[in-house]
C-alpha cells in the first residue's frame, strides 16, 4: 500500500505561518482602536449598501460594454483590412498606455474641453444643446472610462481565444457555404469561449476592485459612500474595514461564479472532475465537421 511521504519542513513552515496569522488576528481583534462596534454599526448602513449596489451595477455594465467592444476590436485586429488593423492597434496602444485614473479624471472634466454638446438627428434641423456638466456625471464618467479601458484588455483576451481555435474549424465552416461573419460568430467564438472565460473572470474581478477609483470623482460607489461617512465621523479605519469586508464578499461570490462558468465551458475538453473519464481525442477535421453540422 502506498504511504504518503512526510514533509516535516513544510509542516513546520505551515504551522509557523498559521501561528503568525493567529497572532495578527488576535492583535487586531483586541485592539480598541479598530472600533469593531463602529464596523458592526455601518456594515449594513443604507448609504453603504447603496454604494455596494452602485459598485455591482457599474461592474456588470462596464464588463458587458467592454466585452462587446473588445470582441469588435479583436475581430478588427485579426482581419485582413489595412484600414481596420491600424484602427484596432491604435485603440489598444492608447487605452492600454494611459493610466485608468487619468482616463476617469479626463472624462469627469470633459466639460472643460467641450462645455456644450449638440445632439441631433442627421440630415434634419432637429438638434438640442446640452450642458456637458449635466450629461457627464461621476457615474457616467466612470462608465466611459472603465468600459473603454477594459475593452482594450478584453480585445487581447478575445484575440487569444480566437487564435487558440484550429484554423480547420473556420475552413470547414467556410466550405459549407458560411460567410466569414457566420463562421466567426457561430463556429469559432463558441469554441474559443473555454479560453476566453478564465481571463475574462479575472478581468471582471479586477474591474470590481478598480471601481474604488471612482471615489476620486465621487461616483457614488462603495468607497465613495464610505468616504462620505468617515469624513463626518472621522472613523477612518473602521469604515475602511467595512469597505474591505464588502469587497471581499463580492470578490468571493464572483470567484465562485467564475469557477462554475469555467466548468460549464470546459466540458468535453479533457478537464473534467477527478475520477471521471476524459473525452477521447478525435480527428480535428471530424471535430470541425461536427461543430459545423451542429450549428447549421
Amino acid at each position: 500500500m502506498y504511504a504518503p511521504r512526510r514533509h516535516p519542513v513544510q509542516l513546520a513552515i505551515g504551522l509557523a505561518v498559521l501561528a503568525f496569522l493567529v497572532l495578527i488576528g488576535k492583535s487586531l481583534f483586541d485592539n480598541k482602536n479598530m472600533q469593531w462596534d463602529v464596523v458592526a454599526q455601518y456594515l449594513f448602513d443604507a448609504h453603504v449598501l447603496n454604494g455596494v449596489l452602485v459598485t455591482l451595477g457599474l461592474t456588470v455594465l462596464c464588463q458587458i460594454l467592454a466585452t462587446i467592444l473588445g470582441v469588435v476590436v479583436a475581430v478588427m485586429r485579426l482581419s485582413d483590412s489595412r484600414v481596420m488593423i491600424p484602427i484596432a492597434v491604435g485603440y489598444l496602444w492608447f487605452f492600454r498606455g494611459t493610466p485608468l485614473l487619468v482616463q476617469l479624471i479626463f472624462w469627469y472634466n470633459i466639460a472643460a474641453l467641450f462645455p456644450h454638446l449638440v445632439l441631433g438627428v442627421p440630415f434634419t434641423e432637429y438638434y438640442q444643446v446640452i450642458s456637458t456638466n449635466t450629461l457627464i456625471s461621476g457615474f457616467t464618467a466612470a462608465v466611459l472610462g472603465f468600459s473603454l479601458h477594459e475593452a482594450a484588455y478584453m480585445a487581447e483576451i478575445v484575440r487569444a481565444g480566437i487564435l487558440s481555435v484550429n484554423k480547420g474549424q473556420k475552413e470547414a465552416a467556410l466550405s459549407t457555404g458560411m460567410t466569414e461573419a457566420q463562421a466567426m460568430w457561430r463556429i469559432v467564438l463558441p469554441q474559443a469561449m473555454r479560453v476566453i472565460i478564465p481571463p475574462t473572470g479575472n478581468q471582471a474581478i479586477n474591474l470590481l476592485k478598480a471601481t474604488s477609483l471612482v471615489a476620486f470623482i465621487s461616483g457614488g460607489d462603495l468607497l465613495s459612500n464610505v468616504t462620505d461617512i468617515y469624513s463626518v465621523n472621522f472613523a477612518i479605519i473602521p469604515l475602511l474595514v467595512v469597505a474591505s469586508i464588502w469587497y471581499l464578499v463580492l470578490v468571493t461570490v464572483a470567484t465562485i461564479g467564475q469557477t462554475y462558468l469555467e466548468r460549464a465551458f470546459g466540458r468535453g475538453y479533457g478537464n473534467s472532475a477527478p475520477g471521471k473519464p476524459k473525452k477521447p481525442q478525435i480527428d480535428e477535421l471530424s471535430d470541425a465537421r461536427n461543430a459545423v453540422s451542429e450549428n447549421l
